[in-house]
């Protein structure tokens, strides 16, 4: 069984990117795979009907769903641009929305958020919570890191103990269902 994570951000310093790789670094059985995705790699035009009718659909938009496609469940860890997506994940849901309504394939997923500040993303986990069960997630956990900065390190990952216990009951949580 594979497992896909990737950050809501394309900011080369991206603490959701940080929360992905951490979790699953978690993930310690042997017979589950994982990748961890950079959206950097699926850059695409911004999306306009005028576009889409001129030049089609983006490559980079057929080999983002190929990756998805490939995978049988999903960590993705959203970024919070005033209180919502990130544009270019924005952008992105846009174009594999076009082609495939449907995109999330109706795989497991854990959605997460952290950002710097008390709230963790709150806003933009919710708002993801709404969205993308529209595109046939099946959001099966959900976990926020408040205070990004204040509750993780390079060298240990969440440092409180309390998040780090939410965490794992999350991700384990998740880990079950998939082996149902």
């Amino acid at each position: 069984m594979k497992i896909l994570g990737f950050a809501g951000s394309t900011s080369s310093k991206s603490i959701n990117k940080k929360l992905v790789s951490f979790t699953l670094d978690q993930i310690s059985d042997s017979s589950l795979e994982t990748e961890l995705i950079d959206l950097n790699d699926y850059k695409l035009p911004m999306f306009n009907v005028d576009v889409e009718e001129k030049d089609g659909y983006p490559d980079n938009a057929y080999k983002f769903l190929e990756k998805l496609n490939e995978a049988d469940a999903l960590i993705v860890s959203m970024a919070e641009h005033n209180n919502s997506y990130a544009a270019e994940v924005k952008n992105l849901l846009d174009w594999c929305s076009r082609i495939e309504l449907g995109f999330f394939g109706e795989k497991p997923m854990l959605l997460m958020s952290t950002s710097p500040g008390g709230y963790g993303g709150g806003n933009v986990l919710e708002a993801s919570k709404q969205r993308f069960p529209k595109f046939k997630a099946d959001i099966i956990r959900t976990f926020k890191l408040p205070s990004f900065n204040d509750n993780f390190s390079e060298d240990h990952g969440i440092t409180d103990e309390e998040n780090r216990s939410e965490h794992s009951k999350a991700l384990n949580q998740f880990l079950d269902h998939l082996s149902k």
